[in-house]
């Protein structure tokens, strides 16, 4: 397993990218901004992560996405654990990261990674998406966003 800067952006990426985040067009907003990284498991693509700024203080982990041929690899808490440190070494006070309120998955893992709640913000998704999203048979409204000190 390999963890790479990002330097290109391909079709691969994309597909990944749009397993976290539905829209192509929300993506293409925080890109430019977002400092990414790959995961690799015997030379294959297996995950993205991007991480954004939001302050000297705030670094936030905008993506997070695992092939599903990879899922259960233990690969998403790798690479969270990489933002950990790269929070870290960069001097960051605080790693956030934000999912639906259906994201039941994502939201278990989280706070096993030792992220809490800190807030929830009310139809975040009827307010930024286009279409309806739907997880776990229930409509997306809400997003939580969870935090862990650096």
């Amino acid at each position: 397993m390999q963890i790479k800067t990002l330097t290109t952006l391909t079709a691969a990426h994309w597909q990944l990218l749009l397993r976290a985040d539905p829209s192509e067009e929300v993506i293409t907003q925080y890109l430019p901004a977002c400092q990414g990284f790959t995961i690799t498991c015997q030379g294959q693509l297996a995950g993205i992560i991007l991480l954004l700024p939001h302050s000297s203080d705030i670094l936030e982990i905008k993506n997070l996405a695992v092939d599903a041929d990879f899922e259960n690899h233990h690969l998403a808490t790798r690479l969270i654990e990489f933002a950990k440190k790269y929070a870290v070494t960069h001097h960051y006070r605080e790693l956030q990261i934000g999912t639906g309120s259906t994201s039941f998955k994502q939201l278990y893992l989280y706070q096993k990674c030792g992220f809490r709640m800190k807030k929830i913000i009310p139809d975040f998704f009827i307010d930024n998406y286009q279409q309806p999203i739907y997880e776990n048979n229930l409509r997306l409204y809400d997003l939580v966003v969870l935090i862990q000190p650096c």
